[in-house]
C-alpha cells in the first residue's frame, strides 16, 4: 500500500532510533507523506546512512539513556524543524536471555536506562514545546512482552510494561491539550534488533502468534503513522497491536 499523500504536509517529527527497523521505516513514510523528520540515534555513521536514504531533514546523535543528550538533541531539533509535531519513540535493545535469577544486574540497567528511561527523558524534553504549539503526536514503541512477559526476557517485559504506563500516565495528563500519547505493542517482526537474540528465542515468540508468521516492519509503521497524523484524534492513553492475534486485550 503507498503513501497517503500529504498526510503529513506541514509536520515535523522527531524519531528515535531512527537509523534502522522501526524507526527508519516510520521515518520513510512521513517524508513520502509531506513530512520533515529529525532522526535521532546513538550511531552517526549509520543515521547519515539512514537519512540519505529516507530524505530525513536532519539527524542527531543521541544517547536516549543520558537525560543531557536526550535535552541538547530536543532544543537542536526544536531549533532546525521550527516546531516539532510528532515523536517516535523507537529506540529499544533486548537485554540479556537469562532467567530472573541469573539475570545480568548490568543487562537489566541497561535494559531499563534506553527502553523506559529513554522513553521517559524524550517525552519530558518534547513535551514542552508541544504543549507550545497546542498540538502533539506521540507514540511510544511498546511490546507484546510488555502486556504478557516473555521469559527469559524479565528486563525487556518490564520495560515496555513500563512504558505502557509511561503512556498512559502521559496521555491523560495531556488529554484536554491537544496532545495525543499512546503505545504501540507489537509482536515480533523482522527488524536488527532480532539479531540481539538467540533463535530459540525467536522461535518461542513466533510460536506464540495465531497467524504463525512474524510480522514485518511496514505492517507497525503503517500503524504508528496513523497514530501519528491527525485521524488519530479521540484515542490516547492507549495501546495499539500489531501481534497477528498474539494480544487481544
Amino acid at each position: 500500500m503507498g503513501p497517503f499523500a500529504n498526510r503529513f504536509a506541514g509536520r515535523r517529527a522527531v524519531i528515535t532510533g531512527g537509523a534502522s527497523g522501526l524507526g527508519k521505516a516510520v521515518a520513510d513514510r512521513i517524508v513520502a507523506e509531506g513530512g520533515q523528520v529529525a532522526l535521532w540515534d546513538l550511531k552517526p555513521e549509520a543515521l547519515e546512512e539512514a537519512a540519505a536514504e529516507v530524505g530525513a531533514a536532519f539527524t542527531f546523535a543521541v544517547d536516549v539513556s543520558d537525560q543531557a543528550s536526550v535535552a541538547q538533541a530536543a532544543k537542536a531539533s526544536l531549533n532546525a524543524l521550527g516546531r516539532i509535531d510528532i515523536l517516535v519513540n523507537s529506540a529499544g535493545i533486548t537485554g540479556a536471555t537469562a532467567p530472573v535469577h541469573e539475570f545480568p544486574v548490568d543487562s537489566w540497567d541497561q535494559v531499563i536506562n534506553i527502553n523506559l528511561n529513554g522513553a521517559f527523558y524524550c517525552c519530558r524534553e518534547v513535551v514542552p514545546f508541544m504543549l507550545a504549539g497546542g498540538y502533539g503526536r506521540i507514540v511510544n514503541v511498546s511490546s507484546v512482552a510488555g502486556k504478557e512477559g516473555n521469559p527469559n526476557a524479565s528486563a525487556y517485559s518490564a520495560s515496555k510494561a513500563g512504558v505502557i504506563g509511561l503512556t498512559k500516565s502521559l496521555g491523560k495528563e495531556l488529554a484536554t491539550k491537544g496532545v495525543i500519547a499512546n503505545a504501540l505493542t507489537p509482536a515480533t517482526f523482522e527488524s536488527p534488533i532480532l539479531a540481539q537474540l538467540p533463535q530459540s528465542q525467536v522461535d518461542y515468540m513466533r510460536s506464540k502468534i495465531p497467524m504463525g508468521r512474524l510480522g514485518e516492519v511496514h505492517e507497525s509503521a503503517a500503524m504508528v503513522c496513523f497514530m501519528a497524523s491527525e485521524e488519530c484524534s479521540f484515542t490516547t492513553a492507549s495501546t495499539f497491536d500489531t501481534s497477528g492475534g498474539r494480544t487481544t486485550f
